[in-house]
């Protein structure tokens, strides 16, 4: 892999340069006269030979230079085929780590060390803060709330007599949609089968248990075979595989209500020794800030998150960890709660939607792979499911992490005094 990631680095071609000749000149002209299109070029070429006939293309009509973008570890064969089109490189990501971070769940137990891919000054440090808090107090208490991802196919019925008619016949062949979903994949379960109607549009809410998968491909292809057979049986005509009831990649209350992916709670007790000791504040003040910015603020706001910055670390481990990074909206709808207690307070995240996976997608690339392995995730789990489940777990462990470090540091006055040290501009 170094070699490739060598080749691939060479200095980029310059118009000019007289290295245009023979086929790579060839190649040039005809993506320039449009008698080749950049997507073909992989059934012309060896695909780091594709990549870079493109990046230099790139270079040339835009007259950039892509030389960082050219360099490269990961396995190209596969990336081609599964997770990117149109390649021209890649776009690198700092990665930190923070922990040690002790965490009692159902599936993770014991100290992680969290791989957090991120832009962001401050954002490492002030995760790694909470972690030294809640390991110091005994860790972090975790548990897996629901599992299940969905999708929402779209039928438009004719009359709302029909819309009724239609939620009936699913209601009444719940066994035969579930086999049918079923027989597409070896390893998904359909759970469960919920119709909605709004006028004369039928919206059949469809939840499988996918394993180790994050399972968006796997639950699309079992609900178009469940669609057919309701169009089928009913006359509804389908309109859409997806009807944005699933709801995917956008903050919806029905996925705070309803769960997608999976659903955790983290939670921690700390004592006034410890608050005081390591952030500088008091039990109270923790509660008046939680109160008053992620409640009455969100809900002043119209939010639908009730958190300090919860989707901050959920987006440094999906893009660390391989996961769909537009998912990270879903973490934004977390709510972070903080009770008082006579020793200290309680603090605690519920996290309804964390579609994650251990297994597709972008878990396997190299880079992605070692950051899973880190976590002691990496592919499938046994009996399967449980990997997936436990990375969903740290992942709340690691947001409870960031909640309470920023609600310490905003209850102590010391957010921008610690922005502005860590540079973070």
């Amino acid at each position: 892999m170094a070699d490739d990631a060598e080749h691939c680095g060479d200095s980029p071609r310059k118009e000019g340069s007289g290295r245009d000749t023979g086929e790579e000149g060839i190649i040039y002209s005809k993506l320039k006269n449009g008698s080749l299109k950049l997507y073909e070029l992989e059934k012309e070429l060896p695909p780091l030979d594709a990549i870079r006939a493109r990046r230099e293309f790139i270079e040339k009509e835009t007259g950039t230079t892509l030389e960082n973008i050219g360099i490269f570890s990961i396995d190209i064969e596969r990336v081609v085929k599964r997770n990117c089109e149109n390649m021209i490189g890649t776009v690198q990501v700092p990665v930190g780590v923070a922990g040690p971070l002790l965490v009692s769940g159902e599936y993770a137990q014991g100290r992680y060390y969290l791989p957090l891919a991120t832009t962001e000054g401050a954002l490492v440090a002030s995760v790694n803060r909470g972690c030294s808090a809640i390991t110091q107090a005994g860790g972090a208490q975790v548990r897996i709330l629901h599992d299940g991802m969905t999708r929402a196919p779209v039928f438009a019925a004719d009359s709302i007599v029909h819309a009724k008619q239609v939620a009936d016949w699913v209601a009444a062949h719940h066994e035969e949609l579930r086999a049918a979903a079923e027989s597409t994949t070896s390893h998904g379960k359909m759970t469960g089968i919920v119709t909605y109607i709004t006028g004369t549009s039928v919206f059949v809410r469809i939840e499988f248990d996918t394993k180790d998968a994050m399972g968006m491909n796997m639950v699309t292809i079992a609900s178009a075979k469940v669609a057919e057979l309701v169009a089928q049986g009913t006359g509804a005509r389908l309109i859409a595989l997806s009807g944005n009831m699933c709801t995917d990649k956008k903050p919806a209350a029905i996925n705070r209500i309803m769960g997608r992916g999976r659903s955790v709670v983290a939670g921690v007790a700390l004592s006034h020794d410890l608050i005081s000791r390591i952030f500088k504040t008091d039990a109270k003040n923790l509660v008046e800030v939680n109160y008053r910015k992620n409640l009455v603020g969100s809900a002043s706001a119209g939010s639908m998150g009730f958190n300090a910055h919860a989707a901050n670390v959920v987006a440094a481990m999906f893009i660390a960890c391989g996961q769909d990074a537009a998912h990270a909206i879903d973490g934004s709808t977390c709510i972070t709660t903080v009770d008082l207690t006579d020793s200290g307070v309680y603090i605690a995240v519920t996290l309804p939607s964390l579609p994650v996976g251990t297994v597709g997608g972008g878990t396997g690339l190299e880079t992605q792979q070692e950051c899973l392995r880190i976590l002691g995730v990496a592919g499938g789990g046994n009996p399967p499911g449980t990997n997936a489940r436990k990375l969903a777990e740290i992942i709340a462990a690691g947001v409870l992490a960031g909640e309470l470090s920023l609600l310490g540091a905003l209850a102590a006055q010391h957010l921008a005094r610690a922005h502005q040290q860590l540079g973070r501009g």
